[in-house]
């Protein structure tokens, strides 16, 4: 039996799909919300949020992922990041998996990965849960209704949290799987709630298949200048480092919060929403991402929330830290309606640095913008995870590891050429800690940031004086308006500079050590930057 909003010709059964029960096509959001409070798979939240909590898992699992290892992927996966499953493996995984979800309700989402039509895959979803249907109606985006009748899917992502995989039937790791199989154009994931599979899967996938393109995939977010598309910039960070706060600049157009691709004709966004971390989120501090959590449809995920009143508690992180909220671009006043830019004039490599070394911003040469993309810095901090007592590093490396399937140089190399063809700025922002480590100092000031990030996207900064920072040998300014001098050299903001001096030493040290792994891939030029 099927329902839903468009009985597509291409169904679940012509894809050999069969014997489930009631299957809904292509719902939206109102009669999703329904399904799911039927279900009670949630609750329904002020303004027609949908609150849930996903259980066992608040967060991904990258150990779970698994790529079959074909011999059409065996030469271009990089194994040492992602766990290989046998081909036999995934088929039995598959009909266990088909077996299981017999008779059962089940929503197919038929969506796009990608704003530029030309670099855009299919992507059909179907999910055991309505209220996966609805996120992933949010983070993908929504063909016109028109193109919907003959949708044709270029992959096929299945996601069943009940079913548990066999670590030894099916090749894995454990009874929750992320698998994706190239050559059948399938992904299967089982034994997790959490939502957030459903996207990096797909970003995955087009990390995968857009670099043969010469298209650079990123784990960015991006904004342009207002009418002037010309001047974009992308924010490559991990999660916390502020790549959804900085690039939601109300001065500027909003291209996405966290996929995009670069090709010859400028960035394009992966994705139809954004999923904004909510933890401490204030409407002081980020008025529009506070607003969507008040707007009907937003899928507010692992949050604490009074009973009666439905009142969000944006500083409770007692079920997790990545409570999120998750909602389509158009809930953003100063979202960019084609979700395009033109070649990025600024790339801003964003850093959460808790030892307290790094500056506020520095200018970085196309080596040492190479360097640190590879790199991948961020920081944990005390009290994130059990047994973490002292800040510690972390090199994810791309800004986005669990999603590179391909070796690091591949994306290295592909965003050294477009820097040089296309002339972009390189800067390396701090968002961290000044005054000390983590414990002993204070955050950087986002009032600060801000005004940096500004001074670098209007070309303040192009003239000012810079002075040649010792550890790392980028280039730092001196004085920026608006920004205490003192700020600008971090040594000057320790009680005590031999501190600092020691401190600094140790993070060089990680850094070289963590590098070590990419000298053998690299060039000259990169080496140099890598011990300047």
């Amino acid at each position: 039996m099927t329902s839903g909003r468009v009985n597509p010709q291409f169904t679940l059964e012509d894809q050999q799909i069969t014997g489930l029960g009631n299957v809904h096509y292509n719902l939206i959001e109102p009669a999703l919300i329904e399904i799911a409070l039927r279900r009670q798979e949630g609750t329904l939240g002020k303004g027609g949020t949908f609150l849930v909590t996903t259980g066992k898992f608040t967060g991904r699992s990258p150990k779970d992922k698994h790529v079959v290892k074909s011999d059409s992927v065996a030469d271009t996966i990089w194994w040492d990041n992602n766990a290989a499953m046998s081909p036999e493996g995934f088929d039995a995984l598959y009909d266990d998996m088909i077996a299981h979800m017999q008779g059962g309700e089940y929503f197919v989402q038929d969506l796009v990965g990608g704003a530029d039509p030309r670099h855009a895959i299919n992507v059909r979803m179907v999910t055991e849960m309505a209220w996966h249907g609805l996120f992933i109606r949010h983070m993908l985006r929504r063909p016109e209704r028109a193109e919907l009748d003959d949708f044709i899917a270029d992959y096929t992502v299945i996601n069943c949290p009940s079913f548990k995989a066999d670590p030894k039937k099916h090749n894995c790791r454990s009874d929750t799987v992320i698998a994706m199989n190239f050559d059948r154009k399938m992904i299967l994931i089982g034994g997790t709630e959490y939502a957030g599979e459903n996207k990096k899967s797909v970003f995955t996938l087009l990390n995968y298949l857009l670099p043969e393109k010469g298209i650079m995939p990123m784990h960015c977010s991006a904004n342009h200048a207002h009418n002037n598309p010309v001047d974009t910039a992308v924010f490559f960070g991990l999660s916390g480092t502020g790549k959804t706060t900085l690039s939601a600049d109300p001065a500027r157009t909003l291209i996405g919060d966290d996929e995009h691709g670069w090709s010859d004709n400028g960035t394009f966004n992966f994705e139809g929403g954004c999923y904004a971390k909510t933890i401490n989120l204030s409407e002081e501090a980020e008025p529009e991402i506070f607003a969507t959590t008040k707007k009907f449809g937003t899928v507010i995920e692992n949050m604490v929330f009074d009973p009666e009143t439905k009142e969000l508690d944006f500083d409770d992180s007692s079920l997790t830290a990545n409570m999120r909220c998750a909602y389509p671009l158009e809930y953003i006043s100063n979202a960019s309606a084609k979700a395009v830019g033109g070649h990025p004039k600024n790339i801003i490599m964003l850093t959460c640095d808790a030892f307290g070394v790094l500056p506020p911003i520095a200018r970085l040469t196309p080596a040492q913008a190479m360097y640190h993309f590879l790199s991948g810095f961020t920081s944990k901090v005390a009290g994130t995870e059990r047994g973490v007592t002292e800040p510690e590093p972390t090199f994810s490396t791309c800004f986005g590891a669990p999603f590179m399937p391909r070796r690091p140089e591949v994306y290295g190399n592909l965003l050294r050429e477009k820097i040089a063809q296309h002339g972009a700025t390189c800067w390396l922002v701090n968002t961290g800690w000044t005054g000390g480590a983590y414990g002993t100092g204070s955050r950087m000031p986002i009032k600060a940031t801000r005004a940096l990030l500004t001074a670098a996207l209007e070309g303040d900064l192009a003239d000012v004086q810079y002075r040649k920072d010792p550890n790392f040998g980028f280039d730092v300014p001196v004085a920026v308006e608006g920004v205490p001098d003192i700020l600008l050299d971090p040594r000057r903001t320790w009680d005590k500079p031999e501190s600092y001096d020691r401190q600094a030493v140790k993070l060089v040290g990680m850094f070289s050590d963590n590098f070590a792994q990419y000298l053998p891939f690299i060039d000259d030029d990169v080496k140099a930057a890598a011990i300047s």
